[in-house]
């Protein structure tokens, strides 16, 4: 026999290391982790949008009712913050900066409730064409970032799965020193809620 059982042994070796890269979660980790942060690309891009409203709306409710000054500033002040604080897909795996970002979120969150009932006060602002429009914006971009943070937690918590569970586990340590995804969870009770915006 010519090479004896060399090539054979060699043979089986190789299939036996392919098997185990393909069983190792060396491409599968990076899939998973790109997937999560493009999920929180999704829940920073309609908090966007919600802060984008928030102007139009402000203008619009000043409109109609002068005297909510201090209602007014409320909104615009959260809105500051909630736009000022910022994370990017590398601090998703800090707890604490998660939860800053979500804060300020909610701080604008309820100032935009307590505008919404001040307008109780207004019914020809109830009725305006502008205001029907923002209302119903806003409520829209209520909804899709309540779907946006359900999709990212999905996301996250298929990576941090795959980087806790074997064989994938040894790969995540040793080749990407991956660290698990934070969930993006409510800060105060009953945030997990879109607030109503219908009247």
């Amino acid at each position: 026999m010519p090479g004896g059982p060399f090539p054979r042994i060699r043979a089986a070796v190789a299939a036996l290391l392919l098997a185990a890269l393909a069983g190792c979660g060396i491409n599968t980790i990076p899939v998973k982790e790109e997937t999560a942060k493009a999920k929180w690309a999704e829940i920073e891009n309609q908090y966007q949008r919600r802060a984008d409203l928030v102007p139009n709306l402000v203008a619009t409710v000043q409109g109609f009712a002068r005297q909510e000054k201090e209602v007014l500033t409320a909104v615009t002040e959260a809105r500051a913050r909630a736009t000022s604080v910022r994370l990017s897909a590398d601090d998703l795996s800090d707890p604490a900066k998660v939860a800053q970002f979500e804060a300020a979120q909610q701080q604008l969150g309820g100032a935009l409730g307590r505008l919404l009932v001040t307008v109780e006060r207004y019914p020809e602002l109830k009725s305006s064409q502008n205001f029907l429009e923002l209302q119903s914006q806003l409520e829209g971009t209520e909804n899709r970032i309540a779907i946006a943070r359900r999709d990212y937690n999905e996301a996250a918590r298929a990576y941090n799965t795959e980087i806790r569970t074997f064989p994938s586990r040894i790969t995540a340590e040793i080749v990407y020193g991956a660290k698990p995804l934070a969930y993006f969870e409510a800060v105060t009770p009953g945030a997990n809620q879109a607030p109503k915006v219908a009247f």
